[in-house]
C-alpha cells in the first residue's frame, strides 16, 4: 500500500502527520511515497494534488482544514485519481466540506467519527441530538445545522463547563490547568456511544477514541468497531 500525506504547513498539521506516521510504525518509511504541505496563504492546492497524483500512490490521506479539504477533494476527483481517500475530521463536514464540493463526488471517502454526526439519520430522534438542534434554533438560527462545526463547539463548550465545575470557587490559571488536565471517565451525550474522555498530568489528549465511517453520497455511515489508543 503507499500511503500519500497532503498536511497544512503549521503545528496543527505537522502534529497529525506525526500521528499519522507513529500508527504506521517501522514499515511508514516504505508505506509514504510522497508528501505535500501548503500554507494556508495558498489560493488552492491544486497543484499540490497533481503532484501527489503523480507520485502513483493509491491511498490519500487528507490532513487539511475545511476550505482546504474541499479542494483536495474536488481537485482528486476532477483530475480523476480515485485513491482509497481518508479525510481527517476537521475537514469531513457535510454542510462546510462535502456539500460545497458536491455529495456525488464524495462518495466513498473515509473518516473517522467520535460524535454523532447531525446528518445521520440514526440520530435524528436521540435526546441529545434534540436538545443541541433546539439549542441551535434558540441561539443560533443562522447556523447551518449540517455543519459538525456547531456541534463540535457545543461538545467544547460542554466540556469547559465540565472543567469548571471541578475548579469550584478556585478560578485560577493553575487550577484551571489541573482540572483540565483531570477528566475521569467523563461523558457527553453527543459523543458516540462507549465514548469517554480521560486526561491526566501526563496525557492531555481528550479524545483517544473514534470509529470509522464511510460517505455513502447523502451522509456518514458508521462502521466498525470502537478503536481506541489509550495506552498505545
Amino acid at each position: 500500500m503507499d500511503d500519500r500525506l497532503d498536511p497544512e504547513n503549521d503545528d496543527y498539521g505537522k502534529d497529525v502527520l506525526k500521528g499519522v506516521k507513529d500508527g504506521l510504525g517501522a514499515a511508514g518509511g516504505k508505506l509514504v511515497i510522497a508528501e505535500a504541505t501548503y500554507e494556508v496563504t495558498d489560493p488552492t492546492v491544486d497543484s499540490q494534488i497533481l503532484t501527489l497524483q503523480g507520485s502513483g500512490a493509491d491511498t490519500f490521506i487528507n490532513i487539511a482544514t475545511p476550505k482546504f479539504s474541499a479542494q483536495a477533494i474536488r481537485k482528486a476527483w476532477d483530475s480523476g485519481w480515485k485513491p482509497l481517500h481518508i479525510v481527517n475530521n476537521v475537514g469531513a463536514s457535510v454542510g462546510s466540506v462535502l456539500v460545497p464540493v458536491g455529495l456525488d463526488k464524495c462518495v466513498g471517502l473515509l473518516t473517522v467519527q467520535y460524535y454523532k454526526d447531525p446528518n445521520d439519520p440514526q440520530w435524528k430522534d436521540d435526546p441529545a441530538m434534540l436538545e443541541w438542534r433546539a439549542f441551535m434554533g434558540r441561539y443560533y438560527r443562522e447556523g447551518d445545522p449540517k455543519d459538525a462545526s456547531n456541534l463540535y463547539a457545543y461538545l467544547a463548550a460542554q466540556t469547559m463547563v465540565q472543567v469548571l465545575k471541578q475548579c469550584g470557587n478556585d478560578l485560577t490559571r493553575e487550577n484551571v490547568m489541573r482540572q483540565a488536565a483531570n477528566l475521569k471517565n467523563f461523558k457527553l451525550p453527543l459523543m458516540l456511544p462507549g465514548m469517554v474522555m480521560n486526561t491526566s498530568a501526563d496525557d492531555f489528549f481528550l479524545i483517544e477514541q473514534a470509529q470509522m465511517a464511510r460517505f455513502t453520497g447523502t451522509q456518514w455511515q458508521l462502521f466498525g468497531e470502537l478503536i481506541s489508543t489509550s495506552g498505545a
